[in-house]
């Protein structure tokens, strides 16, 4: 006879879902496997994935009393279920999208066939506008014509699944709920931060298209964006072979074992079926972490890695004895907040010059670009909130919808979208939400940072030591904004990222 269902088997039971559902996607997503299987485990653990469970963790989250430890643990427990609920029926959608993405070739109309995964890497290092926007038409073509369809499909079933739940009165107010996050809040930030910023933008935008492209910002789509942020004239001060163990001896001087004594995993090479997306996948928690990424060239595969290995980091130093929503759920702000306090070192002068072939004459060219990079970044995502917001509120048609985004992406970048990117270009459940809350975290974290370990914490040997102890052990029990009081006293806002771009703008 089966063990009741409870909260503990839920656990349990769930720590061993995570863990097989983590290897498949880890696998097939870093083309070890054709396939991703996760039908047959949603099968295998139906009981937990019941109506029951989920009534069991809805009748815990409202015995709860706020703001204790108890509804801290509830909410997470509600939510996985929740997100569950959904992703348990949309299992078939996500091998067949999986499957697509890891087969599709785009037809170019020279001739030549590019492997879908690797169109971004094409435009980023292509140098000729005009094979840029041959290979960006054959990219729209093919998505509009194919994988626009299912992940519309995909954004429609999940929104109607979660509302028929009927933890609250729409999917944005459920979201709200579950995550502890202020949808209205953060958009209200990111309206005055396109706002603010805007001046600054229009000032510097142009300018740098022209230089870097030879083309006028109205000329240019999200393809010659890759393009330009690929930043190339700097490639030489990041040659691969340096990557990994500059990086590594980085870790160690800031008293930390990059490799969390063999419980991280480097997955670096090029390999084909592998997505051009970089990821971490946390299969075992603390125990099994897996940092892949697929080689693009340059300064970029150096910050992608480092955001990369702050994940890796943090899962892998996470504490074991905290329960299964701790170190699987949470506010992924935290773990992002990490990700990027760890790529956001290739803005700082001295670790550049330290670890990076980077020269000071050079140095202030880079930061430069970097300050553009990290407005456009911070702009783009504003926009992406806004624009999911409604994608998700519902008010609008999904008809709609594509021209919405292309007005918004387009007026908040000065780059031009597609049409065919308005359900591709979406990172589910708000994930847009919890880049941009890390944004703010890894500000305030930094200064943090600073003020105890000096300017260079990031090879004090005393910085490590108190990360592991008083950031990734606690995985991610807190929310952003609770921890950022914790640690820094301070609120999360733009403001401190708004006066350091303004500073590496010169």
């Amino acid at each position: 006879m089966s063990e009741p269902l409870s909260i503990e088997r839920l656990r349990k039971e769930g720590e061993s879902f995570n863990e097989e559902l983590s290897r498949e996607f880890y696998e097939s997503l870093s083309g070890l496997k054709a396939e991703a299987q996760i039908q047959p485990l949603y099968e295998k653990y139906r009981a937990i994935f019941s109506k029951d469970a989920l009534e069991i963790t809805r009748e815990a989250f409202l015995g709860s009393s706020e703001g204790t430890e108890e509804r801290r643990s509830a909410r997470l427990l509600l939510d996985w279920q929740v997100e569950s609920h959904s992703s348990r029926q949309l299992a078939s959608l996500d091998e067949r999208e999986i499957a697509w993405e890891g087969d599709a070739v785009v037809q170019l109309s020279d001739g030549r066939q590019i492997p879908y995964q690797r169109t971004s890497i094409e435009l980023g290092n292509s140098t000729d506008r005009h094979e840029r926007a041959m290979i960006e038409s054959a990219r729209v073509k093919l998505v509009g014509r194919e994988l626009a369809p299912m992940k519309r499909e995909r954004f429609q079933r999940e929104r109607d699944i979660t509302e028929a739940i009927g933890i609250a009165s729409g999917y944005n107010a459920t979201w709200e709920l579950l995550s502890g996050i202020s949808l209205d809040g953060l958009r209200a930030e990111c309206e005055a931060f396109l706002r603010d910023t805007q001046g600054m933008w229009d000032d510097v935008a142009p300018r740098v298209a022209k230089r870097v492209l030879g083309m006028a910002l109205k000329e240019t789509t999200r393809a010659d964006a890759l393009a330009l942020f690929r930043a190339r004239e700097f490639d030489e001060f990041f040659p691969a072979r340096d990557m990994e163990s500059a990086i590594r001896r980085q870790v160690t001087e800031m008293g930390i074992d990059p490799e969390a004594n063999g419980r991280i995993i480097l997955d670096t090479g090029d390999r084909q079926g592998k997505r051009s997306r970089a990821f971490c996948a946390p299969v075992r928690v603390p125990n099994e972490v897996y940092l892949v990424l697929r080689p693009h060239g340059g300064q970029t595969d150096w910050s992608t890695f480092l955001h990369e290995l702050g994940h890796a980091l943090h899962y892998a130093y996470m504490r074991p004895d905290l329960p299964l929503e701790f170190r699987f759920m949470g506010d992924n702000s935290v773990t992002e907040g990490y990700a990027m306090l760890f790529d956001h070192l290739m803005q700082d002068a001295g670790w550049l010059h330290r670890y990076t072939g980077l020269e000071k004459s050079t140095s202030p060219a880079f930061l430069r670009s970097a300050g553009f990079e990290e407005l456009h970044f911070l702009r783009r995502y504003c926009a992406k909130l806004i624009y999911e917001t409604e994608l998700y509120g519902g008010a609008l048609s999904w008809e709609a919808l594509p021209d919405l985004y292309v007005e918004l992406l387009s007026s908040a970048t000065g780059f031009q979208y597609a049409r065919a990117d308005a359900f591709v270009d979406v990172d589910p459940r708000y994930y847009a939400a919890r880049y941009l809350r890390a944004w703010q975290l890894q500000a305030l974290l930094a200064e943090t940072l600073t003020q105890k370990f000096d300017a260079d914490w990031w090879r004090n040997p005393k910085a490590g030591p108190w990360m592991v102890e008083s950031l990734f052990g606690e995985a991610q029990r807190e929310l952003a904004h609770e921890q950022a009081m914790r640690v820094s006293g301070k609120a999360l806002s733009f403001a401190p990222l708004v006066r350091k771009i303004e500073r590496m703008l010169g």
